[in-house]
């Protein structure tokens, strides 16, 4: 009976353990759930110009001898000596910025939600003697994440904060709707530029639900709730509907692009195609051929550079649904690039 008794009192003991470290484990998720609630994320800020010195004062130590770095570094003080004096007697006069942000853009534009909290810093602080300078990546996607993305560049237009937009690699469709509110494009020479188009597809499965006999029915209220579906019966009329709306968005799209690139003679350029850099500049798409790190480079030799990024928190399940998605977008991206469609 002891020895029962023993057994029973022990492995009560184990389960009343066991039930505590579980009731602390939730506890600890529920608390990392509830702050992560209350800090949406945070914003990065990097300074690039003390980044570039930094580099280029260690590639100069690697390659000067102990003798040529004793020198350097006695005519290093001696100027900053005399420069000191200057700043003492003169009134110092505040460096103009260059604040850098990158958009890599999925099909969906979610990376919108990072770049307004970026242009929202921007413009508490920003001066018209200031400059943004934004490194853009994106095939496009849906038209209303896109438009957005475009609507949050363009806050800066209207607070006269001069915009310059950088494609090292592509800028097309819903990508160039962004870029055209730049004060100034640069590109790329190979940098994929334009596809002022629009495109949809739907697959159509009625076919084969008629084949085994499945019934397919939609109920709708309103003459074009629905034009194509995937599984009902489409009709004609349906389809010169939706292509009616294409050619509206496309019309609204051409609009922004010229009320923002006057000059540009969008007839010959909103066909959907798309061209490398170095045409796209002969057409007028671009202003110039650079790549971002020599504009970089060049500009910090006289603008304080910073970069801004908004770093988002996020969960677990967060995390999974973007490596996900990620996934689909590389491989929805590839197909399209072999196929050289870009979608709007």
């Amino acid at each position: 009976m002891l020895e029962f008794l023993f057994e029973y009192g022990l492995f009560l003991a184990k389960t009343v353990t066991f039930v505590i470290a579980v009731m602390i484990i939730v506890a600890v998720i529920v608390s990392a759930a509830m702050k992560q609630k209350a800090k949406k994320g945070h914003l990065e800020i990097i300074d690039l110009s003390e980044q570039f010195k930094e580099t280029e004062q260690d590639i100069s130590h690697s390659l000067l001898s102990k003798e040529q770095l004793k020198k350097k570094e006695k005519l290093d003080k001696k100027q900053a000596k005399a420069q000191a004096k200057l700043d003492k007697n003169a009134e110092p006069a505040e460096q103009p910025k260059l604040f850098v942000v990158d958009f890599k853009g999925s099909i969906d534009a979610k990376e919108v939600s990072a770049l307004r909290e970026e242009i929202s810093a921007i413009l508490m602080i920003a001066k018209p003697t200031d400059e943004v300078f934004v490194r853009l990546e994106s095939g496009g996607g849906m038209v209303h994440g896109y438009g957005l993305a475009a609507s949050q560049l363009d806050r800066l237009r209207q607070h006269q904060i001069p915009l310059t937009i950088a494609v090292d690699k592509v800028a097309a469709s819903g990508g160039y709707m962004m870029a055209c509110v730049a004060d100034k494009i640069i590109s790329a020479p190979f940098a994929i530029v334009g596809s002022i188009g629009v495109i949809a597809q739907i697959p159509n499965f009625n076919k084969v639900l008629k084949n085994h006999d499945v019934e397919f029915e939609q109920l709708t209220a309103g003459e074009y709730k629905r034009t194509l579906t995937m599984f009902g019966e489409n009709t004609d009329k349906g389809r010169e509907k939706f292509v009616a709306e294409l050619e509206e968005i496309h019309q609204l799209f051409k609009n922004y692009v010229v009320e923002r690139r006057t000059g540009l003679e969008i007839n010959q350029v909103a066909t959907g195609e798309h061209w490398f850099g170095t045409k796209a500049k002969a057409l007028g798409l671009v202003d110039e051929i650079q790549t971002s790190d020599d504009y970089l480079y060049s500009a910090a030799k006289n603008h304080k550079v910073i970069q801004l990024k908004f770093e988002q928190r996020k969960g677990l399940a967060e995390k999974l649904s973007k490596a996900a998605s990620l996934t689909v977008d590389n491989v929805i991206g590839k197909l399209w690039q072999h196929n050289r469609i870009f979608p709007s």
